[in-house]
C-alpha cells in the first residue's frame, strides 16, 4: 500500500477521501474526534504544497440534498484545527466545486459538500457510482484515501476514485491497519476482547472469529442478555434478540469446546424505565425482575471484568457496558474504560460508540495504545473481511 510519501504532490490537485462524520447538534458539533484524527493527513499536505480537496460524508440524506446534513461547520471546525482558512464548496462536482477547487493555491485546503448528497455516491449500480466517481476525480490529479471509518463500504468516493486516479494511503488508514494486524496476525496473550452495545446481530461475524483467535471474550452492553436468556435466566425486559439465541448457544458451547473463558455479567442496574432519571436496583444477572430491564453491569461485574484485563497482554474493546449517555448507567462503561487505561496491555478502543463515551466521559485518550475512528470497519477486519476501501488502494 503507497503512502504520502510516494507521491509527489507540490502544486498539484489532492482529493483526500477523510472520515468528518460527526455527531451535530443543529450546528454545533458534539463530538470532534474524527475531525481532529484527519488533521495530521490534511496538514502534511497542504504543508508539502499540495492544493487539497476534502471530501466527506454526514449522516444518511439518501442522495437528496438536505441542509440539516450540510459539512458547513465541519467545514469552520477543521479550519480552526488546522490554523488556516478552508473554502467551502456549496456541491460535490457541480460549478461550485469546480470553482472552489481552482481557486487554491499550492497549500490551501477546500472542503466539498456532503458526498452523500448525491445519489451516485453509494449507488448499487455501479454504472452510476462509477458516472459520479469519474465527475469527483476530475476534480484532482491524485487521490489519498484517509477516510476509514467508510472503507468497509463500497461507495464512488471509496472504491471507484482509486481506481481512476493514481493514489496513496493517507497517514490515519496506515496507522489503523497496522494495528488491525497486530491484533489479528500475533497478538501477545492473553488476548482479551471486550464486546458490549445493544445487538448481537450486530457482531457475529467478528464473535465467530474471535473465538478462534482469543484467549478470553468478556460480553456486556445490551447483547449480554440475549447470552443470560441463552443461558436459561429471565431478563425481564431487558433488550433480547430472540430471533439469535440459536447462534448465541452455539457460541457458548464452541467457546467452551475452545477453552475460550466467555465471561458474562453477574450482576446488573435493573431499571423500571428506558429513562436517564429512572429508579433502578442492583441485581444479580440470574434473576432481573420480569418487570424491569437491565441498562448496566453492576458493581461486582465492575470488579470482575476488571479482574479479568489485569493480565491481559493485548485488548480490544468495542461497545459501551451500558447506556452511557445517562449518568446512573456509564459506571460500567467507565469501569471497563479505566481498568484498560490502568493495565499494561496493548489496549485499542474499537471506535463508534467506545471511541465516543471515551470522550464523552472525561478520559484521557492517550491513555489507550489507540482509538480507532471506524466502528463497522473495525469490526468487518477483525472478522476477516476484505474492506473495498483498503483493496482499491492496495492495487
Amino acid at each position: 500500500m503507497r503512502t504520502l510519501d510516494d507521491l509527489d504532490v507540490k502544486g498539484r490537485r489532492v482529493l483526500v477521501r477523510a472520515d468528518l462524520n460527526v455527531p451535530l447538534d443543529g450546528e454545533t458539533i458534539t463530538d470532534d474526534g474524527r475531525i481532529r484524527a484527519s488533521v495530521p493527513t490534511i496538514k502534511a499536505l497542504a504543508g508539502r504544497g499540495a492544493k487539497v480537496v476534502v471530501c466527506a460524508h454526514l449522516g444518511r440524506p439518501k442522495g437528496q440534498v438536505n441542509p440539516k446534513y450540510s459539512l458547513r461547520p465541519v467545514a469552520a471546525r477543521l479550519g480552526e484545527l488546522l490554523g488556516q482558512d478552508v473554502a467551502f464548496a456549496t456541491d460535490v462536482v457541480g460549478d461550485s466545486a469546480r470553482a472552489t477547487v481552482e481557486a487554491l493555491q499550492d497549500g490551501q485546503v477546500a472542503l466539498l459538500e456532503n458526498l452523500r448528497f448525491e445519489p451516485g455516491e453509494d449507488s448499487k449500480d455501479d454504472a452510476a457510482r462509477g458516472a459520479f466517481a469519474e465527475q469527483l476525480a476530475g476534480l484532482a490529479e491524485l487521490y489519498v484515501g484517509d477516510g476509514f471509518g467508510a472503507v468497509h463500504r463500497k461507495h464512488a468516493s471509496v472504491y471507484d476514485v482509486p481506481k481512476i486516479l493514481p493514489h496513496a494511503a493517507g497517514g490515519l488508514i496506515v496507522a489503523e491497519v497496522e494495528v488491525l494486524r497486530k491484533l489479528t496476525e500475533q497478538p501477545e496473550r492473553p488476548y482479551v476482547v471486550v464486546l458490549g452495545g445493544a445487538k448481537v446481530s450486530d457482531k457475529l461475524g467478528v464473535i465467530a472469529n474471535l473465538l478462534t483467535k482469543v484467549d478470553r471474550l468478556l460480553i456486556g452492553g445490551g447483547m449480554a442478555y440475549t447470552f443470560l436468556k441463552a443461558q436459561g435466566h429471565e431478563v425481564g425486559r431487558s433488550l433480547l434478540q430472540e430471533d439469535q439465541l440459536d447462534q448465541v448457544r452455539g457460541f457458548l458451547s464452541e467457546a467452551a469446546e475452545r477453552g475460550v473463558e466467555l465471561v458474562l455479567p453477574v450482576d446488573v442496574l435493573a431499571a423500571t424505565e428506558f429513562a436517564a432519571d429512572a429508579e433502578h436496583e442492583v441485581v444479580e444477572a440470574t434473576a432481573i425482575p420480569a418487570d424491569r430491564e437491565g441498562l448496566d453491569i453492576g458493581p461486582k461485574t465492575r470488579e470482575l471484568f476488571a479482574a479479568k484485563l489485569a493480565d491481559a497482554k493485548t485488548v480490544f474493546w468495542n461497545g459501551p457496558m451500558g447506556v452511557f449517555e445517562f449518568d446512573a448507567f456509564s459506571g460500567g462503561t467507565r469501569a471497563v474504560a479505566e481498568a484498560l487505561i490502568a493495565s499494561d496491555a496493548f489496549t485499542v478502543v474499537g471506535g463508534g460508540d467506545s471511541a465516543a463515551a471515551v470522550r464523552g466521559l472525561g478520559l484521557p485518550e492517550d491513555g489507550f495504545s489507540h482509538i480507532s475512528t471506524g466502528g463497522g470497519a473495525s469490526l468487518e477486519y477483525l472478522e476477516g473481511k476484505t474492506l473495498p476501501g483498503l483493496a482499491a488502494l492496495e492495487e
